[in-house]
């Protein structure tokens, strides 16, 4: 059985895109480090899973792209929960709408390899409640937005453990978490 490990990017006042849904910032901390881990996600990966806002933004600009990072972006399976989109361009790509807690533990049951929650705040407020993510992985960027999208919405407290925590020197710390009872 999958784990889905949930995997941002967050600014330290807790945002993951800014006013207009901006994501300018990750080039500034974007780098060889981050690539790298970004590579060793995708390898360890059986699939991604995307919100419809995060599946456009990637559906735009992987397909185009090339190097190890797109060679796995591109050819994973890609699971899209989205009450609008009903196909893709994209290949490799499975469209859903519905319930998703019962979706997502579909597919957790049916891969044997992590499932990537790739970005998709909103889709994670809907997968926390159910208690679908196995492990929260957050690269804390040295930024303040002041605004913008928070990675986490109003809901029941989640409890987590600190597994590790991995500074980068672009400043971004990766930490990882699992949830605790």
């Amino acid at each position: 059985m999958a784990r889905l490990i949930m995997w941002n990017l967050m600014t330290l006042d807790g945002f993951v895109e800014g006013p207009n849904r901006d994501i300018g910032w990750h080039l500034d901390v974007w780098g060889d480090e981050l690539e790298q881990l970004s590579i060793e996600q995708g390898k360890a990966a059986g699939a991604l899973l995307f919100g419809r806002v995060t599946y456009e933004l990637m559906a735009n600009y992987w397909p185009n792209e090339t190097g190890e990072v797109a060679d796995f972006m591109n050819a994973l399976p890609k699971h899209v929960f989205s009450r609008t989109l009903r196909t893709s361009g994209w290949n490799n790509t499975h469209m859903h709408g519905g319930d998703v807690a019962a979706t997502v533990g579909r597919l957790k049951q049916e891969f044997a390899k992590d499932i990537l929650l790739f970005g998709s705040a909103d889709l994670a407020s809907h997968l926390m409640p159910h208690g679908l993510i196995d492990e929260f992985r957050i690269g804390i960027c040295p930024m303040i937005l002041g605004g913008g999208t928070p990675l986490f919405k109003p809901g029941a407290p989640v409890k987590l453990a600190l597994r590790d925590a991995r500074p980068l020197s672009s400043g971004i710390v990766i930490n990882r978490y699992l949830p605790r009872n």
